[in-house]
C-alpha cells in the first residue's frame, strides 16, 4: 500500500480517535480485566495500581466512547457494574495481539525501562 493511501481523509480521524481512545494511561488495563466478564468498581480498582478517582475519570470515558457499560441493580446497597459493549469486546483481538506481541518482543529490561 502507498504511503498516499495508507491514511486517507476518510481513516486518519478514526485511526486517530481510536488509538486516542486505547492509548489513555490505564484504559488498556481497564478493557483487559473487563475481557473476562462484569466487574464491579471495586474489583477493578483492586486489580490495578490505579487510585479511585482515576479509575471512575477511565470509566466514564470509557462509557462516553462506547466502550463499557455501567450496569445499575436496584438492590441494597446498589449494585453497579461495568462491562464491555459490542464496541468494547471488538477490542479483545487488538489487546490480545499487543499481549502477545509484548510477550514476543519486549524484554523485561524494556518493560522495567523507567526512562520513559
Amino acid at each position: 500500500m502507498s504511503s498516499k493511501n495508507m491514511c486517507s481523509m476518510d481513516l486518519c480521524p478514526k485511526l486517530e480517535k481510536g488509538m486516542e481512545i486505547i492509548n489513555r494511561r490505564w484504559t488498556s488495563f481497564i478493557i483487559y480485566q473487563l475481557l473476562t466478564g462484569p466487574k464491579r468498581f471495586c474489583e477493578i480498582e483492586a486489580s490495578l495500581p490505579i487510585s479511585g478517582r482515576l479509575l471512575s475519570e477511565r470509566l466514564k470515558d470509557l462509557e462516553h466512547d462506547g466502550v463499557v457499560r455501567r450496569d445499575v441493580y436496584p438492590e441494597t446497597p446498589v449494585r453497579i457494574e461495568y462491562s464491555l459493549t459490542k464496541k468494547g469486546l471488538a477490542l479483545e483481538p487488538v489487546i490480545r495481539g499487543i499481549e502477545e506481541w509484548s510477550e514476543q518482543w519486549v524484554t523485561l529490561e524494556e518493560a522495567t525501562d523507567t526512562r520513559t
